[in-house]
């Protein structure tokens, strides 16, 4: 082996480039973590409506750590996601010393099952709010399915110029609407916007006409639907 000069000459220029790669990888943690490189500025891309500027800077002072080559931007980003109002957040390097926050905000469409809200993308979140909204009710996991039902039956709705202010989704999945004038419609378990079609064209003609409004309609017959007027007549 050592009088195998090809050889031994592999093995050297091995360790050398080993050496050099350790090296080179030493002195680029070392000019990563010199303080010529600290964060100095964290910018936000737009002033946000719903989230306190206190929460933001907490979260600064207490969640961003290291210097601009060697700080967790993902850390970060999952950080100002904690907070309240907070759907979705983007973190860039912004050379030589900042950080670029982008912020979405979330919008509250509807409030969910008493406890929570849904946004527009019929997600739930916690957040606390004294805007009007409609109310949502549903089982688990069906935010999404009746944030867009809400939507196809409100549009249903306009030429009659009312708006859902409740709409259930049952446990044996039947639909239910309650609307502004405090009317209740229940849709069933199957062609609810076809129902809901139907009753917008007859409603002129028969239930608008009533001395009485009607506040329960059934939707669930197939040629037609039963009105309850107060009182408990039919």
């Amino acid at each position: 082996m050592w009088d195998n000069t090809p050889l031994l000459r592999g093995i050297a220029n091995v360790l050398f480039g080993a050496s050099f790669v350790l090296v080179l990888y030493g002195t680029a943690r070392y000019v990563l973590h010199l303080p010529v490189f600290p964060l100095r500025i964290v910018e936000l891309t737009a002033v946000p409506q719903r989230i306190s500027p206190e929460l933001m800077e907490k979260v600064v002072h207490e969640q961003v750590s290291g210097n601009f080559f060697t700080v967790d931007l993902e850390a970060t980003r999952q950080a100002f996601e904690k907070l309240p109002w907070v759907r979705k957040v983007s973190v860039r390097r912004k050379f030589p010393w900042s950080l670029e926050v982008e912020v979405e905000e979330q919008v509250a469409l509807a409030r969910w099952n008493g406890t929570s809200l849904v946004n527009t993308y019929g997600e739930v979140f916690s957040a606390t709010t004294d805007q009007v909204l409609p109310v949502f009710i549903g089982q688990p996991e069906t935010s999404p399915q009746v944030t867009q039902m809400y939507a196809d039956l409100n549009a249903a709705l306009q030429p009659l110029h009312q708006q859902i202010v409740q709409i259930s989704l049952s446990p044996r999945y039947a639909w239910q609407v309650k609307l502004d004038k405090g009317m209740v419609l229940e849709l069933g378990r199957e062609e609810m916007q076809e129902r809901m079609t139907r009753f917008v064209k007859v409603y002129p003609y028969s239930l608008a006409a009533l001395a009485r409004p009607a506040n329960h309609v059934d939707l669930r017959y197939r040629n037609g639907f039963a009105a309850y007027l107060p009182g408990g007549n039919v």
